[in-house]
């Protein structure tokens, strides 16, 4: 989620668990509020809240500069303190830093992440390597580095709280797997490749998006609208009219309108078309092209874990998580991608036996897939997605995650009235929340609609971590969606899987709003990467749960509430299509993971991954859900680099978690849902994850549940616990 000391983790999308968490480290001094408004203290209630009102494109690089020089200069007092180096001075004083650049840095990120105009974009490149070099300046300031190196080798004789030996541990531990221990010429090469890699990062990511912004289907023709819900031909419809193309309907290059466009469209060659149109994002041979850029990333990576001391990337970059080592990753993703294979032989066959009742005279292929899925799951279960969707509108999906978190953890929601606090854009809500007693908690942001711009995806960002460090402070959080908007007046209807993303989301928003704890950078979701995604992965389940559906799966014309019957049948296919799923989701992890193994194996993008593919044997009738030059996880920073596993570690977590629930009164037991609070969501990283778990659970997690959750058989070898949660 965080590189060590990184100032703007953007575009770490997730999509498949659906998420992005964006975190910044409070690690820069604050500066004096001048003419620039991005500066100084943000204004308004609750604590100030981001000032959009009076932030600008142009604002943006002259804020960022002075909040860089104010941060080095200040960094440089610390580091040059002739006070013999303690706690306080030292890593304290770090923590006290950064405002400013924090303020800034959230204002620059939303911009890059959700107004993204060729303005901005320019304002990217040229910032990137600098606030790279800025970075590399604090990890290689051998002043400060020797400060906190004292402290640390004193920290056992030290009167520290178990939080701040947390922090101190975490302090020097960035700093050493950031290159702070090196010679010299070691730091200027890291330097180098840190800038370099900020420049390729950004090129990534503003590929993908000019793919998703100008590569469409336009249907001008009606008959080509064959089998699509009515609620997707008014989306598309409010589309074309957005681009200028009234009286046409555009099926968008992003995720929330290709799927449902595969899964519903009975135009098979146009199947064919938006499928190979989305899934060759960046891999077109022209100006957009991701592979050369992806292959200068993989081998400025493994050149930079060698100078760190590290055998591959994967190895430098799994030191701080839970699973520690490639090779307990490889182990856990091996161990599910069989049972799952072999249930996707066993989707194929239903499916096909369809397509040949059908007459259709095809074999499956990768665009057929979700369209012969909903006649399975038609066929199997009685069950028509579209005769789910009309109970599932967004407004009361959202009430139903407030009612879901008033019920587990006592919060209120209430929402803020407009203009009463500044928006960067008229989509955006504001709700504020509230504890049990009434007291504030924090502030939740709604960005939920697709437009011209804005990343595709889902994700979280914190706009400010909550602290009880020198006073209280309380987190700003955000959840962001692409959804399609539909025609005026009438509500927007979305599909079961885009229903559970919007739950996903709000779990990691939750974690941050939860947060319990002194310091700002051990806060919310700044814990290790495989265990940030247990809250949000938790959360889904609670959508499927008979009070949430009887209370808020209305449906939008008649009023009523989904028949019973209907939401049987819905909980029935729980484990419908998890061979896809798993399929989908574990082939892009594990090809991940090899990619960053290879050491300095030169690597060509389009070769490697088809070897990979062939070598595990990925059934030819799915396709990654993020084919390698689109793969904004690993390639538009190093966020999810060597890390896109840790949803399947997560998940072990989750359904281990779960557990905990059933064995005790259920999905709303209090006892279990104030020590999954208590041990996890308020805890931030103050405590090793292991420890953390092991105090909610009582015991490491079993890859048992995992296995039962997807419906897979559990091999008897599985049936115990496995170490290292």
């Amino acid at each position: 989620m965080r590189h060590t000391l990184a100032l703007v983790m953007l575009a770490a999308t997730i999509a498949g668990a659906g998420c992005v968490t964006t975190r910044i480290d409070p690690d820069m001094h604050v500066v004096e509020q001048n003419e620039n408004p991005l500066l100084g203290p943000w204004p308004g209630p609750f604590g100030g809240v981001p000032p959009f009102d009076q932030a600008s494109v142009a604002l943006l690089k002259p804020a960022l500069e002075a909040a860089m020089a104010a941060q080095l200069a200040e960094t440089d007092a610390i580091a040059a303190d002739p006070a013999p180096p303690d706690f306080d001075n030292t890593v304290a004083a770090l923590e006290r830093s950064g405002r400013a650049f924090n303020r800034v840095a959230t204002i620059y990120g939303i911009y890059s992440g959700s107004l993204s105009t060729p303005e901005v974009q320019a304002v990217e490149r040229e910032m990137a390597p600098k606030l790279a070099a800025f970075r590399d300046q604090i990890v290689q300031n051998e002043a400060l580095f020797h400060r906190i190196e004292v402290v640390y080798q004193r920290r056992e004789a030290l009167p520290l709280s178990g939080e701040q030996q947390r922090l101190l541990w975490n302090r020097y531990t960035n700093l050493v797997l950031a290159g702070a221990g090196l010679d010299a010429a070691g730091k200027r090469e890291v330097a180098s490749i840190n800038q370099r890699l900020a420049a390729l990062f950004t090129t990534f990511s503003q590929n993908i998006l000019a793919e998703e912004d100008h590569r469409m289907l336009v249907i001008d023709d009606e008959r080509d609208l064959a089998g699509l819900p009515d609620t997707f031909i008014a989306s598309a419809a409010a589309t074309a009219t957005e681009r200028k193309l009234d009286g046409k309907w555009v099926v968008a290059n992003t995720r929330s309108s290709v799927e449902p466009f595969l899964t519903y469209s009975s135009r098979r060659e146009l199947r064919e078309q938006v499928w190979r149109t989305f899934v060759n994002r960046g891999d077109e041979g022209d100006a957009h092209d991701n592979n050369a850029v992806i292959t200068e990333i993989l081998a400025l990576r493994a050149r930079r874990a060698r100078l760190l001391g590290f055998a591959t990337h994967a190895h430098w970059r799994l030191q701080k998580t839970m699973a520690r080592t490639p090779e307990r990753t490889l182990e856990l993703m091996e161990a599910v991608w069989s049972p799952a294979v072999a249930r996707v032989r066993e989707e194929v066959a239903d499916m096909q036996a369809i397509a040949d009742a059908e007459g259709a005279g095809i074999a499956i292929e990768a665009w057929d897939y979700r369209y012969y899925a909903e006649k399975v799951r038609k066929a199997k279960y009685d069950l028509d997605e579209n005769e789910v969707k009309p109970y599932l509108q967004l407004d009361r999906l959202r009430e139903a995650m407030f009612w879901t978190a008033k019920q587990l953890y006592g919060l209120e929601f209430t929402s803020v009235e407009p203009g009463a606090v500044p928006v960067y854009h008229p989509d955006v809500r504001v709700w504020q929340v509230s504890d049990r007693t009434g007291q504030h908690v924090g502030l939740y942001y709604l960005d939920p609609f697709a437009r011209v711009g804005k990343r595709s995806g889902a994700w979280m960002n914190a706009y400010r971590a909550q602290e009880r460090f020198e006073k209280a402070i309380t987190p700003i959080v955000s959840n962001n969606s692409n959804f399609v908007e539909g025609a005026p007046g009438e509500p927007i209807l979305i599909g079961w899987h885009d229903a559970r993303t919007l739950f996903h989301e709000f779990g990691h928003a939750l974690h941050g709003l939860l947060s319990n704890v002194s310091y700002p950078s051990l806060a919310g979701t700044s814990v290790v990467r495989d265990y940030v995604e247990l809250p949000s992965q938790l959360t889904e389940h609670w959508l499927a749960t008979r009070e949430v559906l009887d209370r808020f799966a209305i449906h939008y014309r008649t009023g009523e509430p989904m028949p019973e019957a209907l939401a049987a049948r819905l909980r029935e296919t729980e484990t419908f299509n998890q061979g896809f799923s798993t399929i989908e989701y574990l082939s892009a992890a594990l090809l991940d993971m090899k990619l960053h193994l290879a050491g300095d194996t030169p690597i060509d993008p389009d070769s490697f991954e088809r070897q990979t593919l062939a070598e595990i044997g990925m059934p030819r009738e799915i396709v990654m859900r993020h084919r390698t030059p689109q793969f904004s996880h690993i390639f538009s920073s190093d966020s999810y680099s060597a890390g896109y596993y840790s949803y399947l570690w997560a998940d072990k977590l989750v359904a281990d978690t779960w557990e905990a629930f059933l064995e005790a009164g259920g999905p709303w037991d209090q006892a279990v849902a104030l020590r999954l609070r208590d041990e996890v969501l308020s805890v931030g990283n103050t405590v090793d994850p292991d420890a953390g778990y092991r105090s909610f659970r009582g015991r490491d997690a079993d890859v048992g549940p995992l296995l039962r959750m997807r419906g897979f058989p559990v091999p008897a070898r599985d049936a115990t616990t496995t170490p290292g949660g």
